[in-house]
């Protein structure tokens, strides 16, 4: 058994115990809802709030600026959330059950096991954001106006890339352990430490989370004019994210060696 055959084997179960289905389903629910909840905030303060006039006087009118940050915030929240769910009985549930052992008893890489693995939970969520990003951009064109589609993308590129950082820690999280349980335990409190570090002065400016305010200068329009125009990734605004991208991509891959590496270690 090669590469190719182990991956049609986690992509088929990805398919059939719904992960795919739950990750596409909740983050197009929320690439929907994001341009909603910007455009109608105002009308929800004015019906719930007491002085509900008095504040919608005090905030600017809703714009797709708005639309984009509230669409950050939660395709990043939920699907942070996802990551940690869809992958942390990965690598323990089947060394667990006793299916990593009989994996192995063909010939089929310790490493490319890892691998399959992770390329089918990354294509899960790259289908996930892709929807998500359709479903986001249609309804902020209808409630706002046009987006720049080549920061658009940009700006789902960094979402997916934000995504697959968590996705690889959570992996190597299940490779660790056996237990489930523990696997989520031990992702969640990573997930705690890089958002304690992001929140921290300079040291936050290199963490995967300053991704995100890089994604939000793209979608809103001022990051790129264009995918083949890099020059404004470059200048004072843009150039400094470039260091938590390369962070983002290094934690990625050394999670990755690190699972494999872990893995060829053990006994199943």
């Amino acid at each position: 058994m090669s590469w190719a055959p182990a991956f049609r084997k986690e992509w088929l179960e990805q398919r059939r115990t719904y992960r795919l289905l739950i990750v596409a389903v909740v983050l197009t629910l929320f690439g929907l809802l994001s341009p909603l909840f910007a455009r109608y905030t105002p009308e929800i303060i004015r019906m719930v709030a007491p002085m509900g006039e008095e504040i919608i006087k005090l905030l600017p009118p809703p714009s797709a600026g708005d639309a984009v940050d509230q669409y950050l915030k939660n395709i990043t929240q939920f699907g942070v959330l996802l990551a940690l769910l869809m992958t942390m009985g990965t690598m323990s549930l089947e060394k667990d059950k006793g299916t990593a052992a009989l994996m192995m008893a063909k010939p089929l890489s310790r490493g490319e096991f890892v691998l399959a693995k992770f390329a089918s939970l990354s294509l899960t969520f790259s289908l996930g954001v892709f929807l998500a990003g359709a479903a986001g951009y249609y309804y902020t064109l209808v409630l706002f106006g046009p987006l720049d589609p080549a920061g658009w993308v940009g700006l789902n590129l960094l979402v997916l890339v934000f995504l697959l950082v968590h996705v690889a820690l959570t992996l190597l999280c299940s490779t660790l352990t056996k237990s489930q349980v523990l696997a989520g335990g031990m992702s969640f409190g990573i997930w705690m430490v890089l958002s304690l570090l992001g929140a921290l002065p300079r040291v936050g400016d290199v963490m995967p989370r300053h991704i995100m305010d890089w994604a939000a200068r793209l979608g809103k329009g001022s990051g790129m004019t264009s995918l083949m125009d890099l020059s404004p990734l470059v200048d004072g605004r843009s150039g400094d994210h470039w260091p938590a991208l390369a962070v983002s991509a290094f934690l990625i891959v050394g999670s990755l060696l690190a699972s494999c590496l872990i893995f060829k270690r053990q006994e199943l």
